[in-house]
């Protein structure tokens, strides 16, 4: 029977393949990167059902020590490698422990064939350089793009989390597909946010969720305080937009303040389902 250890560990291989995608600079190796976290979070999700069926316990806490940063692409290879490994002594003999082991062989075998065939490139997403490089931004609109990438990157983490949880524990069809859509949306923004992290030097892992954070009682409160913070974080979007000066990217923070005006009407949905 699969337990909340597994649980734990598959969240942080999650966790690690995802930022490890936001960090390195080769294009077709972050894709495939991504591809392969998309993979570990459907083998979590699974495994939270599972528990859930089983009236097994589970959450999301994560080891003390758990880090990613590096700036060397190969250390990062090995260090992910060695934690699948260490992962399969966990698995049963259960269909869906086949299918995670088949998985991440697969990736294993990719993770091996990049350390075979490429360089091992420095990485410079934890340098703390704080420049964008894409333009020439002012110490000010730094300072801004900072602080709304770090505080923005904890907030998906933390609603795709949310979301996941009350997936899990979902009474209606139509609740799995709006929950769904909610985390495919807060998985694109949290990748977008990342990668601007990570290209300006200051990729962190998002802190640790208290499980009050997701053991939501009241569902229909939480669903009404998560629009008025939508209608916050659009505003936060609108604000930045006009505080960059460089068009493109401002742009960009028009494009995600609209997203976030539909992310408000998926949460009404919700709300007259609930």
């Amino acid at each position: 029977m699969m337990g909340s250890t597994l649980f734990k560990a598959k969240h942080e291989l999650w966790l690690r393949i995802t930022f490890i995608s936001f960090a390195v600079n080769n294009p077709s190796v972050k894709s495939k990167l991504y591809e392969f976290s998309q993979m570990e979070f459907r083998h979590l999700k699974w495994i939270a059902q599972s528990l859930f069926e089983n009236n097994l316990p589970y959450n999301y806490e994560r080891d003390p020590k758990f880090n990613i940063e590096s700036n060397s692409f190969f250390t990062l290879l090995h260090t992910t490698i060695d934690k699948i490994k260490a992962l399969h002594l966990e698995y049963d003999d259960t269909p869906l422990s086949q299918r995670m082991v088949h998985d991440e062989n697969y990736i294993l075998l990719v993770l091996k064939s990049y350390l075979n065939e490429l360089s091992d490139e420095p990485i410079h997403a934890f340098n703390r350089s704080r420049q964008w490089p894409d333009a020439s931004l002012g110490s000010s609109e730094i300072d801004a793009l900072t602080l709304f990438l770090f505080e923005e990157l904890y907030k998906e983490y933390e609603l795709i989390m949310i979301y996941f949880y009350r997936q899990i524990r979902a009474s209606t069809p139509l609740q799995v597909t709006h929950f769904q859509d909610l985390i495919d949306e807060s998985q694109f923004h949290l990748r977008s946010f990342g990668e601007m992290m990570a290209k300006m030097g200051i990729l962190a892992l998002p802190r640790v969720l208290h499980p009050r954070t997701y053991q939501i009682e009241n569902m229909e409160k939480f669903l009404q305080d998560g629009i008025i913070e939508e209608e916050n974080a659009k505003e936060e979007c609108r604000k930045l937009s006009s505080a960059i000066s460089d068009e493109k990217l401002s742009r960009f923070f028009e494009f995600i303040n609209f997203q976030e005006s539909y992310h408000i009407e998926i949460m009404k949905k919700l709300l007259k389902e609930i």
